[in-house]
This record gives structure tokens, sequence and C-alpha cells, in this order.
């Protein structure tokens, strides 16, 4: 198989089916084999319900919340493509961005968006205070588990099969678990690519500004997981 696409979905009744059409979509013009696998996160909503009901997606469903990490490590690790694409259900950045990454991908085995290149078109930006908040934390990551990178929480992000060990390292279930992986893709010697995209922010976001908080104390984790061995 060719390519798998992981959707971590929490309470996106809203646009999840709109998101997987335009995906079934691209993937049926450029790919010979494909799948769409989407992780219901226990919404308390129809979401689950829908993506049960589409044709040409694997529905995998959380007995409880955990959060967008476990759901993505979940999704990842009963992928079966060659490259494996994760993306946000609220479709922020398109999957027709795909297209920049798969020469990219040739010699990187991850390559990631990012909102914060040069080239980075923010087309919908967010409130102040998530804005302001995202700019510190993003700061706080590069210094201490992310150096050189730009932006590493866009939700778009491609891998080689090969690279999937890593996500059986992760320790951080809900939305830290971005910086966690680049911080493993490091320690491993596996080459990352930074690509722009385009991005939107979407203002139904599960994020909350405590959400920004939690996840900036997650830096601190990570740096005391490697100190204690826990990833080696």
């Amino acid at each position: 198989m060719q390519i798998s696409v992981i959707i971590p979905a929490y309470n996106e009744e809203g646009v999840i089916a709109d998101t997987i059409k335009e995906i079934r979509g691209f993937l049926q013009d450029n790919f010979e084999s494909f799948e769409i696998v989407v992780v219901d996160d226990k919404s308390t909503d129809s979401t689950l319900n829908i993506i049960q009901s589409l044709a040409d997606v694997r529905a995998v469903k959380n007995i409880k919340n955990h959060g967008k990490g476990y759901s993505v490590a979940k999704g990842v690790k009963v992928a079966k493509g060659d490259l494996i694409l994760f993306m946000d259900a609220d479709n922020s950045t398109r999957i027709v961005e795909l297209q920049k990454f798969l020469p990219q991908i040739k010699d990187y085995p991850i390559v990631i968006g990012s909102r914060g290149l040069k080239d980075s078109d923010v087309q919908i930006k967010q409130n102040f205070i998530k804005a302001f908040l995202g700019k510190a934390g993003n700061m706080l990551i590069r210094i201490l588990v992310a150096p050189r990178i730009s932006d590493t929480q866009c939700g778009f992000k491609l891998f080689t099969k090969e690279s999937k060990y890593l996500f059986d390292k992760l320790t951080i279930e809900r939305w830290g678990f971005d910086f966690e992986l680049i911080f493993l893709a490091r320690k491993y010697s596996l080459k990352i690519k930074e690509v722009p995209v385009v991005w939107r922010n979407n203002f139904d976001s599960k994020v909350t500004w405590l959400g920004y908080v939690s996840t900036l104390l997650q830096v601190f984790k990570v740096r005391l997981n490697n100190i204690l061995g826990k990833y080696n």
C-alpha cells in the first residue's frame, strides 16, 4: 500500500465528512492504493457514527478519551502504508499540501508542515491570547527540545514506514506529542525536513489556553524522560 492517512478526531461531527471527502478525492487522483484511518477519541457527538458510515474509511475507536497523541500513535500502529501522513480533522492544512512533501520524502524519512517558515501562508490567524501563548511556547520548545525547527505543532506530518517505531516510544498522549516525536527523531538521527504550508485557524479548535500551558509543561517532561533514559 502506498499511503495511509491518519486522522485523530474528537467531536468533529460538523466537519469530518467533508474533510474525508476531500482527502479521498485527492488520494484517488494521486495514488494507486491508499487507506484512510480515523481514530475517534471517545467523541460525545455523532463523529463515530459518521466515520463508520463512510466508504473507504477504517474507523478505530478509543474506549476512553486519551488525547491527540495517543490517537495518532494508535492509528500509525495499524497503518499499512509505505508512507504515513497524519493530519487534523478540521482540515486546517488541506491534503493538497501533500504535493509539496512527496518530493522531499525521498531524502528525508520525516517531512513536517510548518507555519513558521518564510513561505508559509497563515490565512486565518488565531486570537491574540492563543497567538501569544503559541509564540512563547514555540520559543521554549525550540530552546529545550527542537532547535532549528520553526514549528513543531502543525498537525500535518509525513513519515516513512521505517520510522514508525518512534511512535512506540511516545509517552505524551495529548498535544505535546508533536515535539516529543521530533525530539525522538533527532535522538535516533532521523533527518527531518520542514516544509511551508497553507494553514487556516479553526476557531472551534479543541485546544484551550489552559491546554497551551499544560502542553508547555510537557516540554520539561521530555527533557526529564531523556535524562532518566526512558527513550533508550
